[in-house]
């Protein structure tokens, strides 16, 4: 039994996730629907890549991933589907695949060129549903699309190293339900760049000279729990993803408030590593 996968800016008010899943259904009756999110904000492609980049790879080989997010088709917006680690993933080629193909090679991308067989001002509905549905029939990508060797990247997506690497300059590019914030910074990069010196994460006016391996490390238990006042402390994290997160220790927006809006971070914005001494002078 097949496996589609939906991941959009759609929300949940609008009727448009609903009409994607009738018109799937209505091609294939025993496929299986999840949604992963409907809720990445609104043409924000770093967070949907960061979404999908962490989803996809927890379900089974074969499954096909709708990504609908700036899907309106034109000169510079083509519409691509991808067969990569066992999964296919349908969705502009709007550096949404970026992230991961900067990891993983993939066996095949092709720019889909079924349009002009489709009228649509929907295209997530009637393209992408009839791409991953002709998919899940055991159809190969070669005749929904022509093959490329290159997609757009996303602007940024690397982290900035100086010349004498003392510092590392990353950006938020996502903020979980949490209000934690979370880097373009990975574990395995930062690690490469350290070489063990210590450093000073700094977002805005925020500093921090840890990284914890789990959030409640931030919790002294020697001393009894009555007495502590965990609740609401910063501290920085890889997180499971092994992303560099700025996090609140039991954050929540609804209530304390997170690290985006306890610490003023949003979206973009710049978190600093600065290491102690040139790796030069560190001894290997």
């Amino acid at each position: 039994m097949a496996i589609i996968t939906l991941t959009t800016d759609f929300g949940e008010k609008d009727h448009f996730a609903g009409a994607i899943k009738g018109a799937i259904y209505s091609e294939l009756p025993d496929v299986r629907i999840v949604d992963i999110s409907h809720s990445v904000s609104p043409f924000n492609i770093p967070e949907a890549a960061y979404i999908i980049q962490n989803a996809y790879s927890s379900f089974p080989d074969g499954t096909i991933h709708i990504i609908g997010l700036d899907s309106e088709i034109n000169q510079e917006n083509k519409h691509i589907a991808i067969e990569l680690d066992g999964h296919f993933f349908v969705c502009a080629n709007n550096g949404i695949m970026s992230m991961i193909c900067a990891e993983i090679v993939p066996k095949q991308i092709v720019e889909i060129n079924i349009h002009d067989k489709i009228e649509t001002s929907f295209p997530v509905l009637d393209v992408f549903v009839k791409v991953a549905c002709h998919i899940a029939r055991g159809g190969t990508l070669g005749v929904i699309g022509k093959s490329i060797s290159t997609i757009k990247p996303i602007r940024n997506l690397e982290p900035y190293i100086n010349d004498e690497k003392t510092q590392i300059i990353g950006s938020i590019i996502y903020i979980d339900n949490y209000g934690n914030v979370v880097t373009n910074i990975k574990k395995s990069f930062f690690e490469n760049i350290q070489k063990g010196r210590a450093f000073e994460v700094s977002a805005r006016s925020h500093k921090f000279k840890k990284i914890h391996a789990k959030y409640s490390d931030i919790i002294n238990f020697d001393i009894p729990e009555e007495n502590r006042n965990d609740e609401g402390r910063g501290l920085v994290v890889f997180n499971s993803s092994n992303y560099l997160e700025i996090a609140i220790y039991k954050g929540n927006t609804g209530n304390v408030g997170g690290a985006s809006s306890l610490m003023g971070l949003k979206l973009r914005d710049t978190v600093t590593i600065n290491f102690v001494k040139p790796v030069s002078n560190v001894p290997l």
